[in-house]
């Protein structure tokens, strides 16, 4: 009975090292496959480790009962297969363990990378809009004393001098000026 696992090991052991080579490539759904088989390992186990204490107890009562030598030696070798197989099934939920870790740090990894990039996405997006509000503001200053200037008033006492017009085309030009200055300095630009 004890020898029929041994096939079963080297599938499981086949499974682990498919998963292994599955792990790098960034497949999906290698986090399923790693717990689908994790808790094949677990049914397994739970097969094999009663059979080290069961077989444990019949060398201690082969004593007792006069048992024959070369049985003694057949349940002796039986045990070393039994041992043999459940730290084989130990190494592999550990493995399986390592390997969910590992998937998880690459997941992380992964996001991490996508976040940086979006990061700076972000960044240089916010670099453009602060470029395109100072643009606006500058012009928006002309705008705002043309369009005081386009109200067709008759009290504006500047309207009526001679270098109304040179003044306020001055004032939007010094405003424009002044705004881009500003913004320059302050790395909008």
């Amino acid at each position: 009975m004890v020898d029929e696992y041994e096939p079963v090991i080297a599938g499981l052991e086949n499974d682990v090292d498919e998963i292994e080579d599955q792990l790098f490539t960034g497949d999906a759904f290698v986090a399923r496959r790693i717990y689908a088989l994790s808790s094949e390992v677990i049914e397994f186990q739970r097969a094999t480790q009663p059979l080290v204490g069961m077989l444990e107890a019949l060398q201690r009562g082969s004593e007792k009962y006069h048992v024959d030598l070369e049985l003694q030696r057949h349940l002796r070798d039986v045990h070393d297969h039994t041992i043999r197989i459940v730290e084989r099934a130990d190494s592999f939920r550990a493995h399986l363990q390592t390997a969910l870790t590992v998937h998880a740090t690459l997941v992380a990894q992964q996001q991490n990378e996508e976040m940086h990039h979006l990061t700076e996405a972000s960044l240089a997006q916010s670099e453009e809009v602060k470029k395109i509000s100072a643009w606006a503001a500058i012009l928006f200053a002309p705008n705002l004393v043309g369009t005081i200037y386009g109200m067709n008033f008759d009290y504006m006492p500047e309207l009526h001098w001679a270098t109304g017009y040179p003044l306020a085309l001055s004032l939007m030009l010094i405003t424009s000026i002044a705004l881009y200055i500003v913004f320059k300095r302050q790395c909008w630009l």
